[in-house]
C-alpha cells in the first residue's frame, strides 16, 4: 500500500477543510468527478474507507482523520522544504530574513495554564510576529497530555520526565518555592521553618487524581541532601496552577509554585519568598516532542526562541528521556 502522488494526500486534506468533495474540487481547480475518483481510488487501494459521503456533505472517517493528520505534516514539511530551496538564492544580509519569512505550517503547543499566561505568551507573540507564516494552535491545562495519541508538536512539561521514548530539550532549570502575599504574612505570621508550616492555610495542587499532601524543601545551603517532607493542609486545592496563584495573591494562603511562574510577581513585590533558607523540588522544564523524526523547522525554530527567551542554561542538550540513553535531537 501507498500513495501514488501528492495530489491525493492534498484532496483529503480539502475534503476535511471543506467538509465536501465539491469543495476540495474547487480548491485543487479539477471536477468533482474527477475528485471523487481519486477518492475511490485511494480508498480501493489503501483497503479503507476515508470519508462518509451524502449528496451535499463528505465526513472523514477515524481512518480518514488519521490519515489525513499525518497529510497535513507531509504536506506543511514539503511547503517548508520548497521555500527554504527558493529562499537558497537570497542576497547577503537577506537570506536570515527570508528564511524566518519562509517558515510557515501550524504548530500544536500544550502547556500548563499559569506558565502559559504569565511567561509563554509575550515569547509565543513574539514569534508569530517573527513568523506570519505560522499558525499556533494553543491548548492550555494542568492535565498532562498523550504527546502522540493527542497529535502535539510540543508540550511544555515541569518536572523530571518519566522514562519513554519523547525527545526533550531541558527549556529552563529552578525549582518549588513556597510564597504569600505580604498581606497574608502579616495576618498568620512569617514561617521561617518547613516545620511551622503547621496551622498554616496552604493552597495545593490536584496532579491527576492525586491530591498533594506532602511538600519536600532543601536547605538552600545544601540543595543536594535529604529533602525535609512536611505534611501540609489547607482549605483551598485546585487543579489548576493559575487559580493557585491567583488565591496566593488574593492572601488566601501560601502556596508552592515552581520559581518561573512566580517570579513577575515575585518581582512585583505581590508574593514574597517565605522561607529564604529552603528551597522546594526541582521543577526545570523541558520542551517535550514525540519525535526526532521528520522536525519541521518551524518547531525548532519554536524550541529555540523558547530556550532564548527563558535563559536557558548553555549547558543544556537534546536527550531521549528515559532508559539511560542521550541522543541529540534538534541540533
Amino acid at each position: 500500500m501507498e500513495i501514488e502522488n501528492i495530489q491525493e494526500l492534498r484532496l483529503l486534506v480539502e475534503c476535511a477543510r471543506g467538509g465536501s468533495l465539491s469543495a476540495a474540487a474547487r480548491e485543487l481547480q479539477i471536477t468533482p468527478a474527477a475528485a471523487s475518483a481519486l477518492l475511490k481510488r485511494l480508498e480501493a487501494r489503501l483497503g479503507v474507507r476515508l470519508a462518509e459521503r451524502s449528496t451535499r456533505a463528505l465526513r472523514l472517517t477515524a481512518a480518514g482523520e488519521q490519515l489525513r493528520d499525518y497529510a497535513q505534516r507531509v504536506l506543511e514539511l514539503l511547503e517548508e522544504g520548497v521555500a527554504q530551496l527558493s529562499e537558497g538564492g537570497a542576497a547577503p544580509g537577506r537570506a536570515g530574513a527570508a528564511a524566518a519569512a519562509s517558515l510557515r505550517g501550524r504548530i500544536r503547543v500544550s502547556a500548563s495554564s499559569d506558565l502559559t499566561r504569565r511567561v509563554l505568551l509575550p515569547l509565543l507573540d513574539e514569534f508569530l510576529a517573527r513568523h506570519p507564516g505560522v499558525e499556533l494552535q494553543l491548548q492550555v491545562g494542568d492535565s498532562l497530555l498523550d504527546v502522540v495519541r493527542d497529535q502535539v508538536d510540543l508540550a511544555l512539561r515541569y518536572g523530571e520526565l518519566a522514562d519513554s521514548a519523547l525527545v526533550a530539550r531541558q527549556l529552563w532549570s529552578g525549582r518549588r518555592l513556597l510564597v504569600a502575599s505580604p498581606d497574608y504574612l502579616r495576618r498568620r505570621g512569617w514561617p521561617r521553618h518547613p516545620q511551622a508550616l503547621d496551622g498554616h492555610e496552604c493552597i495545593r495542587f490536584k496532579i491527576g487524581n492525586r491530591l498533594e499532601r506532602d511538600w519536600a524543601f532543601w536547605s538552600r545551603a545544601a540543595p543536594q541532601g535529604a529533602p525535609l517532607v512536611v505534611a501540609v493542609q489547607g482549605q483551598r486545592s485546585a487543579d489548576d496552577g493559575g487559580i493557585a496563584h491567583q488565591w496566593a495573591l488574593e492572601g488566601r494562603g501560601l502556596t508552592y509554585k515552581s520559581e518561573l511562574d512566580v517570579r513577575d510577581s515575585l518581582a512585583s513585590g505581590a508574593l514574597v519568598e517565605v522561607m529564604p533558607d529552603w528551597v522546594g523540588r526541582p521543577m526545570p522544564l523541558h520542551a517535550v516532542l514525540p519525535s526526532q523524526r521528520f522536525l519541521p523547522l518551524r518547531l525548532r525554530a519554536l524550541v529555540d526562541h523558547l530556550a532564548q527567551g527563558l535563559a536557558a542554561p548553555a549547558v543544556s542538550q537534546p536527550t531521549l528521556v528515559g532508559r539511560g540513553r542521550a541522543k541529540r535531537a534538534l541540533g
